[in-house]
């Protein structure tokens, strides 16, 4: 069975940073289009960072590029977030869709285009 676990979520002040992680179970994180997205309250989920299968190539929204940084290792994807503002406070979902092997598969932030999620992890940004 597949699992996507998430932590590191919690209560920041605008300006601090956070990490989250998602530990991947019955799945191969460091083979997969990984991704993060983020439902802000009142709002739809919107993918903010992505991570391509078999080149690793990266990619963020505008909205988080120079602040997020999105990594992967040990079948674990991390997100470091910098310079938070309120504007960041929502729910982080890690998702994951199927590589194929030998093949570049490019990332995207859509989410139709995932296959596993975890639960979510709630991230406050308040002073």
């Amino acid at each position: 069975q597949v699992r996507l676990l998430e932590s590191g979520g919690g209560l920041v002040q605008p300006g601090n940073s956070l990490t989250l992680s998602c530990a991947g179970s019955g799945i191969n994180l460091d083979s997969y289009v990984v991704g993060w997205f983020r439902q802000a309250p009142g709002k739809q989920r919107d993918g903010i960072s992505c991570i391509s299968s078999g080149d690793d190539t990266t990619y963020y929204h505008d909205s988080v590029k120079g602040r997020f940084t999105i990594t992967r290792a040990t079948n674990t994807l991390y997100l470091r977030m910098s310079n938070l503002s309120p504007e960041d406070t929502g729910v982080y979902y890690c998702a994951a869709a199927e590589g194929i092997p030998d093949i570049i598969v490019e990332c995207t932030l859509r989410d139709y285009e995932y296959d596993y999620w975890g639960q979510g992890a709630q991230v406050t940004v308040s002073s």
